[in-house]
């Protein structure tokens, strides 16, 4: 069995007073997330524990029109940047196929 070690990252953002010594914990993850916010997409994120014992997260986002996205990781960090470069890469592929189809007229 390989051994993984758990990653991650921490970032400490300024809170109110810059001169100040106040800063906010934050995640990276929550930095993904807050991207979504501003994006129009809404998101949520379930853990649970699959049949080895092994805790999942599902994270998934969705937007008005219904498009959904979902994917499943073994650590909550890894789950929200799969999450995010699934939605970049969809994004993607729906911008080529609209720059294809108005090359056609």
């Amino acid at each position: 069995m390989s051994h993984l070690r758990r990653l991650s990252i921490t970032l400490l953002l300024p809170s109110g007073d810059q001169k100040g010594q106040n800063f906010a914990r934050v995640e990276y993850w929550e930095i993904i997330a807050d991207n979504l916010s501003k994006a129009g997409l809404s998101w949520g994120c379930v853990s649970t524990v699959d049949s080895n014992g092994r805790t999942i997260f599902l994270p998934d986002t969705y937007r008005d029109d219904g498009k959904r996205f979902v994917v499943r990781a073994d650590e909550h960090l890894t789950a929200f940047v799969e999450l995010e470069s699934t939605i970049r890469l969809a994004m993607d592929v729906c911008a080529g196929a609209r720059v294809r189809s108005a090359a056609v007229f």
